[in-house]
């Protein structure tokens, strides 16, 4: 620990900048159909291309995330052959 002036010094979470910096999206797998929950990091960059694996039938899902101006993101999900 610090003594003195800079005892104040503490870590800084998401909560102090008022939003999460990864948020969480529910999206259906297209091999199984069932509802996953995906990861998205806003400061990842505009647009980001990843490969995940579905966390019910672990089939390989193609992930396309589209972060706007505003911070909302837009996920679009496929099978590898799709493209």
């Amino acid at each position: 620990m610090i003594d003195g002036p800079s005892s104040d010094l503490r870590e800084w979470d998401d909560e102090d900048f008022g939003a999460d910096l990864a948020d969480s999206v529910e999206v259906s797998c297209p091999y199984c159909g069932q509802g996953i929950d995906l990861g998205v990091d806003q400061a990842g960059g505009e647009v980001q291309e990843y490969i995940e694996d579905c966390q019910i039938c672990c089939q390989p899902l193609s992930v396309r995330v589209i972060v706007g101006w505003d911070g909302t993101a837009s996920v679009t999900v496929g099978t590898l052959d799709e493209g």
